[in-house]
């Protein structure tokens, strides 16, 4: 199955170039595979209910961390790849931990993937996400470094930007030049790899050479959600779930303006590659998130892959969809890595 591809403003469909022609309005009309039907149906009535009434309190915070702890201890990593652990010295501060996934055979030396896992910033860790960063390593023959970034409500924004800022500064200090450097996260990872995206363009540092994300968490309002919700049928996140998490994540009545990523100055940010599930009620943000950057004059390619779920990508292993997603990106990752190095050439 081939994705929806959009560029542009939401309606404005263009057809996939693998498809020769095929138009893009066809593509929305083929159904998902047996295997992604019957995983979202199980999230829905399995997940669903539990996520929808977290968090209440620090408690159930603190119980579905050691969750979904104890399930990534099943997931193993792509046997291609090899894990490496990564302690970052901060000065006055603790070390930034993380994980290092690289390929076992013949890596890229000179180019360098920054991955920023989702989980609400609540959740997860570089570990529950091995399944698309080492698939992601595998695949595009890069290291693939993941931040073991502070989560709320313990340290809400903007802790996690400043651990990816400081992510960021340790690929450049080990020698990755920065046109040589994709950011990339997926739900509120994703949020981050904009923010910081963001953050890195408007300032001294040098910009990366693109930017990819997978059903990124882009309004931390939850007001396009809610005007979704109805018309969708997420497989398990909720606009009342999401609204609780955005108040654990901003900390304050007052939102700070790096989070409001539909406001932000878009302009010279590098190519972006935005994959999004046609089923998931984030749909219409990852949509008005890919309006504003074209029409900040960036390169923005924005995939909708019809019947699929939030973050449908981690299910690589077992989902066709969710493999190929993977090696649309790795070939995204790999033109714009190529574009930079003609351009310097």
């Amino acid at each position: 199955m081939e994705p929806l591809i959009r560029a542009g403003r939401p309606r404005r469909a263009v057809a996939h170039p693998d498809e020769q022609g095929v138009e893009a309005d066809a593509l929305a009309d083929r159904k998902p595979s047996v295997q992604s039907a019957v995983i979202s149906r199980a999230l829905r009535y399995g997940l669903r209910p539990f996520m929808h009434r977290l968090p209440g309190h620090p408690m159930s915070i603190r119980t579905a961390r050691t969750a979904v702890d104890a399930a990534a201890i099943l997931i193993g990593q792509h046997p291609q790849t090899r894990l490496e652990h990564v302690a970052i010295p901060r000065e006055g501060d603790r070390p930034l931990g993380g994980e290092l996934l690289v390929p076992e055979e013949d890596p890229v030396r000179d180019a360098a993937v920054l991955y920023l896992h989702g989980g609400g910033y609540i959740v997860c860790s570089p570990r529950t996400h091995r399944p698309i960063t080492s698939r992601l390593s595998a695949d595009c023959g890069l290291p693939v470094f993941v931040p073991h970034y502070r989560l709320a409500p313990e340290h809400p924004f903007p802790a996690p930007l400043e651990d990816a800022l400081d992510a960021y500064c340790w690929l450049l200090e080990e020698g990755y030049p920065a046109d040589r450097i994709v950011i990339a996260g997926d739900s509120a990872g994703g949020h981050l790899a904009a923010a910081l995206t963001g953050e890195i363009c408007h300032s001294d540092l040098p910009d990366p050479a693109g930017m990819v994300l997978f059903s990124p968490w882009v309004d931390l309002t939850c007001e396009l959600a809610a005007e979704c919700d109805p018309q969708v049928r997420d497989a398990y996140i909720s606009p009342q779930m999401a609204r609780r998490i955005a108040r654990l994540v901003t900390g304050r009545d007052e939102l700070d303006p790096r989070l409001a990523l539909l406001e932000c100055d878009w302009q010279d940010v590098p190519p972006v590659l935005i994959q999004v599930g046609g089923d998931e009620v984030l749909r219409p943000e990852a949509e008005r998130l890919a309006e504003a950057l074209t029409e900040a004059g960036a390169d923005c390619v924005l995939q909708i892959w019809p019947g699929q779920i939030h973050d449908f990508q981690i299910f690589n292993r077992v989902l066709p969809e969710a493999r190929q997603a993977m090696e649309e990106t790795a070939r995204f990752i790999s033109s714009v890595l190529d574009a930079r190095r003609d351009a310097v050439a």
